[in-house]
């Protein structure tokens, strides 16, 4: 098996990241279903115009890392976290996590990034929201109160699927976490089940819907996930 690399991302892998998230999230029948108008290669279009924009935000507390083949060089799998905003930054005032901060540009190439991701609409069909807004609901209650280190969305390409490339990427994530004594949630699609349950993830909420009114397989799953941190022990 290949050894990949983790490293942060850059605007420069906007096309990349986009190919590599939506082709991952176009395997999920549920999800696709927002895009049924449309085809894979003009949501890629779209999200790469887009994704400068998501790179840039929430600079703080958001972290990315790509997953890299050395020997092509080529982006195979993504990661997005989210910190809690206590925790963006060491007691010495320094971004925690920094390897896995995002880019950082001048105001005026921020503001020309949001124009671009502005002028270019999502082109999501919206009929389906009442089934997002009940996954919503579900995570706003875990969440609620609570203080998690969040693995906000995680995409591995098709074609690099089961090679290791997305545990590669939650274990780094889980690294920090545990130096910052903090578990994780995820908003997990079906496809990332087995993943996260096999790293010690356990299912908090569970919401299974029926999207055959709106030309789904009838079985539209979500769970709710957390890692909690093994407790400490006396030494």
């Amino acid at each position: 098996m290949a050894t990949y690399t983790l490293a942060p991302v850059s605007l420069s892998d906007s096309e990349d990241l986009s190919r590599n998230n939506i082709s991952a999230f176009w395997q999920n029948p549920n999800w696709v279903l927002a895009w049924k108008h449309s085809t894979l290669e003009k949501q890629i279009d779209i999200t790469t115009k887009r994704y400068p924009r998501r790179l840039i935000s929430d600079h703080a507390t958001a972290r990315h890392q790509k997953a890299i083949d050395p020997q092509t060089g080529r982006l195979v799998g993504y990661a997005r976290w989210v910190l809690p905003d206590s925790y963006a930054t060491t007691v010495d005032g320094e971004p925690t996590w920094p390897e896995a901060l995002g880019p950082v540009v001048s105001p005026e190439e921020a503001e020309e990034i949001k124009r671009i991701a502005e002028a270019t609409p999502l082109n999501a069909n919206n009929e389906t929201d009442p089934l997002d807004n009940n996954v919503t609901k579900m995570k706003n209650e875990v969440l609620e109160g609570k203080t998690f280190f969040v693995l906000e969305y995680l995409a591995v390409h098709p074609e690099n699927q089961g090679k290791g490339i997305a545990t590669l990427l939650v274990q780094s994530g889980m690294k920090e976490a545990e130096k910052l004594g903090l578990d994780i949630f995820v908003l997990a699609f079906q496809h990332g089940w087995g993943v996260y349950g096999r790293l010690g993830f356990s299912v908090e909420r569970e919401l299974i819907q029926d999207d055959s009114m709106y030309g789904g397989d009838g079985h539209y799953g979500v769970r709710c996930m957390i890692y909690k941190q093994p407790p400490k022990t006396e030494v």
